[in-house]
């Protein structure tokens, strides 16, 4: 995993990273994923944007990746990827993340309803 760290952002203003994953090949980036899913955790760093293209050309790819972020405590970031990712996913991606979406709209922690995690996520559904 370190050959990995070194090709992810170092800090939240490294756009020159952002740049240069994104014109690695595929089969390259795939990797980062999780990694990469990280800077999204706050959507106001300066490079979360660009973290957000990238992991979005990867649909397929970033739904497990997407239901370990369901599994953690951070209501936050399980927003920022409702918002900036599972919104915009492929149908068949979104279906792949339905139990997921189901558990947050019907039966979320205090945390998600502060967060509004459980509306973002009825909203998804809906739009199924």
């Amino acid at each position: 995993m370190g050959k990995f760290n070194e090709l992810l952002p170092r800090d939240k203003f490294d756009f020159e990273r952002i740049i240069k994953i994104k014109l690695m090949r595929n089969e390259d980036v795939i990797p980062l994923l999780p990694g990469l899913l990280e800077w999204i955790q706050d959507m106001n760093w300066p490079i979360a944007s660009g973290v957000v293209e990238v992991l979005s050309a990867y649909p397929q790819e970033i739904v497990p990746h997407l239901k370990k972020v369901f599994l953690n405590e951070d209501a936050v970031w399980k927003y920022w990827c409702l918002e900036q990712i599972v919104k915009d996913l492929p149908i068949h991606e979104k279906k792949l993340l339905s139990d997921d979406l189901i558990r947050m709209n019907e039966t979320p922690n205090r945390e998600e309803q502060l967060e509004e995690v459980d509306q973002r996520a009825n909203e998804i559904l809906s739009s199924m």
